[in-house]
């Protein structure tokens, strides 16, 4: 099942290209913070109908060296045959582009990390005919973050950082942390702060780190006049009579969802959620915004189709 930490968990990879250098030097792999970054194609499906899909895949251009292609799996339990499935999107990304591949396997426990670790052998009768070694980021090896300087230094990082920390009985001290860097960053760089915040807010979900974040935001309102969903549930939906405020608020947070996950969002979808006052029935398609795979899929339940 695919969920909002899941996708939050390689999707930073795809849309910050600040984050992959600071990983590698957590993981011990020289990667140069200049290094170019391209987004891939994930899917590798050779022949229907069988389809295979990669969560992230990044072309990496070094500055001091040649470029290699990163594939990026977010993990959340160990899962029966994923080894194989990994073996083959190495195998499939080196065959198609011609380029060093590896891959990144990225946990928010340490049991998942420990067995993504592997190495995971392919062979029979003594020998082994391919034999598959993931980089893996986790709660052990990404730093939990705890300081507010710290933490604005490298915004990506610290993102990263308190996803995979979410369950973590620390994950007050890390969630005041980052919120402070973001209010201190949306001084210089507001576009960056609003991004991490959506991010985060999207991708945390009901985990321990997404429930102190709720509560933080629920008493002192860091980014204020932008209405947002967090802004309206908390300030103007608390607010009597103003039913009709909370309703456009929650509208623009579904879109801003929506458009945060990539999801293309046609404009019979887009009518369909700007018209609708049902303060319910918004609330509904907002919780399902951070899980569907398509926009369409928010109606589902009875609510019919578009």
């Amino acid at each position: 099942m695919v969920t909002s930490a899941h996708e939050g968990m390689h999707r930073i990879f795809q849309e910050r290209p600040e984050i992959p250098a600071p990983v590698f030097g957590v993981l011990g792999v020289p990667l140069s913070a200049k290094a170019t970054v391209d987004a891939v194609t994930t899917d590798v499906t050779e022949a229907r109908p069988l389809e295979r899909r990669v969560d992230t895949v990044l072309r990496i251009g070094p500055s001091d060296g040649e470029d290699f292609l990163l594939a990026i799996e977010s993990q959340s339990g160990k899962v029966a045959g994923k080894e194989a499935s990994w073996a083959y999107y190495v195998a499939y990304l080196q065959a198609k582009y011609g380029l060093p591949v590896l891959l990144l396997v990225v946990c928010q426990d340490r049991a998942t990390a420990k067995w993504a670790a592997g190495p995971f052998d392919c062979g029979t009768r003594g020998w082994t005919a391919l034999r598959t070694y993931p980089l893996v980021a986790g709660p052990d090896n990404l730093p939990m973050i705890t300081d507010a300087r710290t933490a604005g230094k490298n915004l990506a990082l610290a993102v990263l950082s308190a996803l995979a920390h979410a369950r973590n009985v620390d994950c007050d001290a890390i969630m005041k942390a980052i919120v402070t860097a973001l209010q201190v960053t949306r001084d210089t760089d507001p576009d960056t702060a609003d991004y991490f915040f959506d991010f985060l807010e999207i991708s945390l979900g009901g985990s321990p780190a997404g429930e102190k974040l709720r509560e933080i935001m629920s008493f002192v309102s860091y980014f204020p006049g932008r209405g947002t969903v967090r802004e309206t549930a908390y300030l103007e939906g608390k607010a009597e009579g103003r039913a009709a405020g909370r309703a456009e608020g929650e509208v623009k947070g579904i879109l801003s969802v929506l458009e945060v996950r990539g999801i293309p969002v046609s404009d019979d979808v887009r009518e369909r959620i700007a018209s609708c006052a049902d303060l319910e029935l918004l609330d509904a398609w907002l919780e399902r915004s951070r899980t569907v795979v398509r926009a369409e899929d928010l109606f589902a339940e009875g609510e019919g189709s578009v």
